[in-house]
């Protein structure tokens, strides 16, 4: 069991959520907030997306990043930030007849230009996918190729930005020690094992704990559900060792029918993990147990830039 655990919150998300819940942080100062007091809460880690202010829906907006970024690093509150990455990898397929034609949903941008705010923001941490899958229902498929993977590991070791390794199902864990045994990331790496996606790894115990067999020896991993299964794999992964997070992102309720806050549902973790006999860590050790070493090395390119 891990008995000194570090919380992530993941605030928005990108999910169609906007409308399901009455609060969910949209614009670049809701998202701020909801980080800040997060990290009030326990949160060591804040894990950002942006949002389109007017609408609600997902974006990938250089400009609302940087004023969620600059609000935060402005704020008194120490947060490491993890900007996602994840955005520009949804492919939409036509139908049966024209596959090719691609749908209006469709947003299939390179590598590099999904990391475009992590290059002029230069968090401490960034998410990677480690690999494509399909998503949700229809002819969604969630791209992230080999080659596309290789190019933003040896970027983000150039800018001293630690990837967090999102592994959605076994061969992504896979893809993930191969880029490590080639040297395209820095030991120890950081994985989040992502469980309750639809169609990737289920959230139950026998899932879980094959994912952990599977991570490389001396990694720092963390791990989420989404849904009502939160809370049981935020207890599931302090006893396999790992770390874990919450947030809106992946569940909208504090319990049945009653919307949560994110600072709500880190205060919830923090006190299953305060009962199960495990403290939790400030900012300032997760970068220490996170060996965030390149947080320096970014600092100074923040300061040359």
């Amino acid at each position: 069991m891990n008995r000194d655990v570090v919380i992530s919150c993941a605030v928005t998300g990108s999910g169609n959520t906007a409308e399901k819940h009455p609060d969910l942080p949209i614009t670049p100062k809701q998202i701020a907030e909801a980080s800040i007091e997060a990290a009030k809460a326990g949160a060591a880690i804040a894990h950002i997306h942006v949002r389109d202010p007017e609408t609600g829906a997902a974006s990938r907006k250089l400009e609302l990043y940087r004023e969620v970024v600059d609000r935060i690093r402005s704020s008194d509150t120490d947060v490491i930030i993890n900007l996602t990455t994840g955005m520009g990898g949804d492919l939409y397929l036509g139908p049966e007849e024209d596959p090719l034609k691609f749908t209006e949903d469709t947003d299939l941008v390179g590598q590099l230009a999904r990391m475009e705010h992590v290059e002029d923001l230069l968090p401490e941490i960034c998410s990677l996918d480690c690999g494509s899958f399909n998503y949700a229902e229809g002819d969604y498929v969630y791209v992230s190729t080999p080659n596309m993977l290789d190019i933003g590991a040896k970027r983000l070791q150039e800018i001293g930005v630690k990837p967090e390794l999102e592994t959605f199902d076994l061969g992504h864990i896979a893809y993930a020690k191969h880029m490590l045994d080639r040297g395209l990331l820095d030991s120890p790496p950081l994985f989040q094992i992502c469980l309750g996606v639809k169609w990737a790894a289920e959230a139950n115990t026998r899932s879980f704990q094959t994912m952990v067999d599977q991570l490389p020896s001396g990694c720092n991993w963390s791990a989420f559900a989404l849904g009502s299964m939160e809370m049981p794999m935020v207890a599931q992964s302090a006893l396999l060792g790992g770390n874990v997070r919450v947030g809106l992102e992946d569940n909208l309720y504090l319990e049945r029918g009653v919307f949560a806050s994110n600072a709500q549902l880190v205060e919830k973790a923090h006190s299953l993990l305060e009962h199960m006999g495990a403290r939790v860590q400030s900012a300032a050790e997760a970068r220490n147990t996170f060996d965030l070493r390149g947080a320096d090395k970014s600092t100074e390119l923040r300061k040359s830039a």
